[in-house]
């Protein structure tokens, strides 16, 4: 039997239960090994004025204390734009920048000993809010703008326009293995930094950089990760440029990691947004003009801000027709900690201005909100085509609105009845569909390379630039070889990622991971498979086409030889059981400046049901139900995916209902521990929970026929805000539009009751 489009037990869900999964922080660490710690400082703005480090090197244990001017490279890093110092030069422009460097025997010493080191600031003030930003006239990079359409004749002829202001709010990643590196120097000036990274390549070339040797000087290796929901893919760089300077210098292994509150204050987060806009409604209900405005929060270098930008207005859309729309974005520039990739990239605050927008147009004129997404479905010609141009061949979202749509009704129904009997306690029910285009929207990063090896005994090792970081990618890779080659999954070893076995590897991000690393692992197993069936062809005296891999054999007919006999027979006929293989993603390409192109090679799909209740004294609220269906084309292995839609749906939620990032007015995160930060637990998971995969899905374009499962199903979480509003609505009287800020903490919930309340009585 195929290992591919069957459920499969984790490869590293044993060791990860057990405890002996070796993380960073877990390598047992050599003889002499020093522990790094960098010197955060206190102001959001602040010029230096002076530096010492005297007292902190006068600390028993403190081996050396390292400022900007000790880096012997280029004191710059940064995914895309090199704004970034490693450590801070003149001026710091966010709380928590790195300052210093210190290095000392043990990791206690080491974080004492950053009180030690003296730095005099003159302290600027700071800008910290979208607002303050837009004001200042502080932005990232230029505005982009898509747009298509005549906007004045839309909005002229709507029936109905709502235009309002939304803001989303900020998400830390709490992966639950913070940052952390381990730099080994070797001989002749090389070093080996293990990493807890998606994006092994930049680990590789920031820590060149800084160190100012080549890259081939330097490998990296990722034993795994602890979760990184984009929070490493870009941002793991600053971590092991630390530990990789330390061993520079001193000729010793450097180690390094983050304690939670450090990895809260000191790195960026998903991206807060504010937006305005205008959404014109035709007669029908149908959308027929959109004009938006995205401000994000970039924080105070660019990271990744710009592409996260572009994917907002990618996903402003969602799953709808607008035949008219112009969109603006712009990254503001402010005095926090650099905001970064997280999970949908942009992609879910882009979808919550027309969301928002649709479900007040429905509590206007008294209509059920998932009747009235229904209707600007994405359709045939002249519906099939996104304002940036794309050709939506296939939009699935029609057919599983068809297939919840039963369900939804009686849902709605049910809670409708419950809500007039009950007075204190009222229920909602939300719907949301999901379209979430899938690529890098950067042609350059849509590549991905393999190495995979078999030994004479029929076992193999297999090699490729993903990184596994809890989310299932090395269970599918591993399975991807075993289908192709015909082996059982127990002879296949993943190898840990390590840029010496396959060079410039993409980041593990844009869900791109099994689409990109399984065409490449595929690509190298069916060269091998070409040179084994040579050789057993010859073994078993038949042409080499008629033959099978499967089960461990190769067969032709009712001739059979074990592979591992093959594999041993290639090896005595000099026949090369090593094979490298490459996949570059065709057709994608965007052209920035008129807004338009094929910025992804194909788009995921996905409905879901939410049905909350809410607590009308309080503002507490629970799900009850949430029935999710999902598009994940045939899926490699289907309870990998199960896990990814639950996991996503959950944090989805806790961005909009419970995770609460603050900042005071000078810059200080308020919210950088569990008591602060209310990520979602066990108790916060629906009650009632229903994944179920699309049928008859198959995306022939892609490895198994399967679509990317990481990022689209974040945005199902939207489906619990729209149960939100339904609920809070059931307070006061009809059409009325709930005013309900993100994210709906009880504060925010019991605020919208009071307001619905005070309809009622008006």
């Amino acid at each position: 039997m195929s290992a591919v489009g069957r459920p499969a037990a984790h490869e590293s869900a044993r060791l990860h239960v057990t405890g002996a999964a070796t993380y960073v922080d877990d390598m047992l660490p050599p003889a002499g090994t020093l522990y790094a710690a960098p010197v955060p400082a206190p102001h959001a703005r602040a010029r230096i004025t002076a530096r010492s480090a005297q007292a902190a090197l006068a600390l028993p244990g403190v081996v050396a204390v390292y400022f900007h001017t000790d880096i012997p490279g280029k004191n710059r890093i940064g995914p895309i734009v090199h704004d970034e110092p490693l450590l801070a030069e003149d001026e710091v422009s966010f709380r928590g920048q790195a300052v210093a460097l210190v290095l000392a025997k043990t990791e206690a010493i080491a974080r004492a000993a950053i009180d030690a080191v003296e730095i005099d600031y003159a302290p600027l003030e700071p800008v910290v809010t979208i607002a303050e930003a837009i004001a200042a006239d502080q932005f990232h990079g230029e505005p982009h703008t898509i747009a298509r359409g005549d906007l004045d004749a839309g909005m002229a002829g709507a029936a109905e326009i709502v235009s309002g202001t939304i803001a989303s709010g900020g998400q830390d990643h709490f992966y639950l293995e913070t940052q952390a590196a381990f730099a080994l120097p070797g001989e002749s000036g090389t070093f080996t930094v293990y990493s807890s990274t998606q994006h092994p390549t930049e680990i590789q070339n920031i820590s060149a950089e800084i160190l100012g040797i080549s890259a081939h000087r330097v490998t990296c290796q990722v034993p795994r990760l602890g979760g990184g929901f984009g929070g490493k893919e870009s941002q793991a760089s600053a971590t092991a440029a630390f530990a990789a300077l330390g061993a520079f210098h001193t000729g010793r292994p450097v180690k390094i990691r983050l304690d939670r509150d450090q990895d809260m204050t000191q790195t960026g987060k998903r991206h807060p947004f504010w937006s305005r806009y205008r959404v014109g409604f035709g007669a029908d209900g149908r959308i027929v003009g959109v004009e938006a405005e995205l401000f994000s929060d970039g924080g105070w270098s660019t990271d990744l801000s710009l592409p996260v930008l572009d994917r907002a207005l990618f996903h402003v859309d969602n799953a709808y027709f607008l035949p008219a729309v112009r969109i603006v974005g712009r990254v503001c520039k402010t005095n926090l900690p650099s905001n970064t990739a997280f999970r949908g990239f942009g992609g879910p605050q882009g979808m919550l201005v027309l969301e928002e927008a649709i479900n007040r147009y429905a509590e206007r004129i008294g209509a059920d909100p998932a009747e009235v997404r229904s209707r600007s479905y994405y359709g045939a010609a002249p519906r099939d085509r996104a304002p940036y141009g794309q050709l939506v061949p296939e939009s699935r979202s029609q057919r599983i609105w068809e297939a919840q749509s039963e369900a939804y009704t009686a849902r709605r129904s049910a809670v409708e009845t419950f809500n007039k009997t009950s007075r204190y306690i009222k229920r909602g029910v939300g719907y949301q569909p999901v379209k979430f285009g899938i690529s890098f929207t950067n042609a350059m990063l849509n590549q991905a390379g393999a190495l995979v090896l078999i030994y004479a005994d029929g076992s193999v090792q297999l090699n490729h630039g993903g990184t596994e970081m809890g989310q299932g990618l090395y269970t599918k890779m591993i399975a991807v070889a075993a289908d192709i080659l015909g082996v059982p999954v127990e002879s296949v070893r993943q190898m840990p990622t390590n840029t010496e076995k396959v060079p410039n590897t993409s980041a593990t991000a844009a869900s791109s991971g099994t689409d990109l690393n399984g065409a490449a692992v595929a690509d190298a197993c069916t060269t091998l498979r070409q040179r084994l069936s040579t050789v057993a062809a010859t073994m078993l005296g038949v042409e080499p086409e008629t033959l099978v891999f499967a089960d461990g054999m190769i067969s032709s007919g009712e001739q059979h030889v074990a592979f591992s006999k093959v594999t041993l027979q290639a090896w005595i006929r000099r026949v090369s059981l090593a094979a490298t293989g490459f996949y570059a993603t065709p057709g994608v390409t965007y052209d920035h400046a008129s807004g338009s192109g094929t910025p992804f090679f194909y788009f995921a799909y996905g409905g879901s049901i939410t049905e909350v209740e809410v607590n009308g004294l309080t503002g507490e609220h629970r799900i009850l139900a949430a029935d999710i269906l999902h598009d994940v084309g045939d899926s490699l292995v289907p309870n990998i995916d199960r896990g990814q839609i639950e996991g996503a749906y959950v944090q989805g939620v806790g961005w909009l209902t419970s995770e609460e990032v603050l900042f005071s007015d000078s810059g200080r995160l308020l919210t950088h521990g569990p008591s602060t930060y209310k990520i979602p637990a066990a108790g916060d998971a629906p009650l009632d929970f229903t994944v179920s995969l699309l049928d008859d899905a198959c995306e022939d374009k892609v490895i198994g026929g399967s679509k990317a499962v990481g990022e689209p199903p974040f945005m199902h979480g939207i489906s619990a805000l729209t149960a939100l509003r339904h609920a809070i609505a059931s307070f006061g009287e009809p059409r009325q539009e709930v005013s309900l800020m993100i994210p709906a903490t009880p504060e925010a919930i019991l605020r919208a009751v009071t307001a619905a309340r005070r309809s009622e009585s008006t």
